[in-house]
Formats: C-alpha cells, sequence, structure tokens
C-alpha cells in the first residue's frame, strides 16, 4: 500500500550497494573472496593511493574461479562473514 491509501509514509529502502573485483580465493563451498580495489586521494599530498578490500560472496553454482572479474551485490547477512551474492561474472580468467 502507499501513502495515498494508508495516510502514512512508506519508508524508503536504500539501494543495495554493486562492486566490481576480481576472486582471490575460491576453496570454500559456495563462497568466494572478492578483492575490490579503489583509489584514494591522500589528504596532504594529493596523490592516489589504492586500497584493497575483501569481502565474502555467496557463489550458489560454485561457477567463479581465481582470477575472474565479476559483480558482488550486498545482500542480507547469509552467515558470519558473508554479506554479498555473486550477481555476474564479468570476464574468465585465462586458463594456463
Amino acid at each position: 500500500m502507499d501513502e495515498a491509501v494508508t495516510g502514512q509514509a512508506v519508508p524508503r529502502r536504500r539501494r543495495r550497494q554493486e562492486k566490481h573485483g576480481v576472486v582471490i580465493r575460491d576453496k570454500m563451498n559456495k563462497t568466494v573472496v572478492v578483492e575490490v580495489e579503489r583509489l584514494v586521494m591522500h589528504p596532504i599530498y594529493e596523490k592516489y593511493l589504492r586500497r584493497r578490500s575483501r569481502f565474502m560472496a555467496h557463489d550458489e553454482g560454485n561457477e567463479c574461479k581465481v582470477g575472474d572479474r565479476v559483480s558482488i551485490q550486498e545482500t542480507r547477512p547469509l552467515s558470519r562473514h558473508k554479506r554479498w551474492i555473486v550477481k555476474t561474472v564479468l570476464e574468465k580468467a585465462v586458463q594456463r
């Protein structure tokens, strides 16, 4: 129901974050570790620094391998550390 029917304001749900990164670990069942890199400007030297964050993401089909570029999306907590799901595989890793 919306505001016109009930007369009350409907709380707005915020949009889920989406990030792009590289799979660095796939040893767990249905879980991958994705490393996301971002550039941050140093406040004094005004030089760009690379900052990396690691996220555990749910991979339902165990289809991601180390080196794949993936898109992950924020979701409800799935376990103690997992709050992300693999949305799409953007680029497969080159097999050696």
